[in-house]
């Protein structure tokens, strides 16, 4: 197969410094279809990238999600290497992150960051910010995976026009993820190299403002998903608020002060917790039984369309 078939998309934002040399490293690994999607840098980034040959396109939004998810709608090609602009990727484990999905072993590869990573390329708050976010992925969908943050991945076709994205920000890595989750995509994880960003080119991800709001996503998804997670969590919440105030009832009450509202209070709590615990193991039931008919419909689909073919 000709490399033609593959587009290398590069979401950038003030990049600068680094996209030259990225689109080149791409083109000496034999990819020419290059599509750089842009968010409307304010310096030479779009001006660089049409000097070296891409096709480039300014997105119509704000976010990297956003960009992203214009992208896929615009793509044409069959398979489909996502990576970053900003020269933290090395262009040489493109073959690394897209051949198991040219050879049909997988329809989305991640390439993980953590096994090969720069001194330097993360902060000891993202490495944790990964770990927790990663652990949590893992025990709301039910897939561990290592590195559900990452920026380089491969697709094909049936991949990004199965996505439903929604998110506009840095949270669209772990939304594209749960989607594959979802829709029963097979995935694979691949190690990878991750290089610390050049000198001149700052990055745009806030830590803590961010890493909220990837763990929001993940846990508000899940509640289609896997609503005994989502809202087992609430339940726990409940019922320690529920004994946490039930003991300084208790406390009180032993040293001859009763406390009527807080003994209610106490009482509702864990009763709504409770409550909680039992939605979700019904929620659980009816999702359960939602996700193998779309399964079942999904493979009379696929073998139908295989029968056309």
């Amino acid at each position: 197969m000709s490399n033609a078939n593959v587009c290398i998309l590069l979401p950038t934002l003030n990049e600068e410094a680094t996209i030259a040399q990225v689109i080149r490293d791409f083109r000496s690994e034999g990819f020419d279809n290059i599509l750089v999607i842009d968010g409307n840098s304010k310096d030479r980034t779009r001006e660089i990238a049409e000097a070296e040959g891409a096709r480039v396109v300014v997105q119509t939004g704000k976010g990297k999600g956003q960009a992203i998810k214009q992208a896929f709608e615009i793509i044409e090609e069959d398979y489909v290497v996502m990576a970053d602009g900003d020269g933290t990727n090395l262009a040489k484990d493109v073959h690394k992150v897209l051949d198991p999905v040219l050879e049909g072993k997988a329809d989305h590869v991640l390439g993980n960051r953590l096994v090969d990573y720069e001194k330097g390329a993360f902060t000891k708050l993202n490495l944790f910010g990964n770990k927790v976010i990663n652990k949590m992925f893992g025990m709301a969908y039910g897939v561990w995976l290592n590195d559900i943050l990452t920026g380089y991945r491969a697709f094909n076709k049936k991949a990004i026009k199965s996505f439903e994205l929604k998110k506009m920000g840095f949270e669209v890595e772990s939304e594209i993820t749960i989607e594959s989750v979802k829709k029963d995509l097979r995935m694979l994880e691949v190690p990878t190299t991750y290089l610390a960003r050049h000198s001149e080119g700052a990055t745009k991800l806030n830590p803590l403002k961010d890493g909220f709001r990837i763990g929001s996503t993940i846990y508000k998804m899940a509640k289609l998903h896997n609503p005994m997670f989502y809202f087992g969590i609430i339940g726990a919440v409940f019922i320690i608020a529920g004994f946490i105030i039930g003991s300084f009832v208790v406390i009180q009450w032993f040293q001859g002060v009763t406390r009527v509202p807080m003994s209610i209070l106490t009482t509702l709590l864990i009763v709504a917790g409770f409550q909680m615990f039992i939605f979700g193991m019904l929620s659980d039931l009816v999702v359960t039984l939602h996700r193998e008919n779309m399964r079942l419909l999904r493979k009379i689909y696929d073998g139908k369309r295989d029968d056309e073919q």
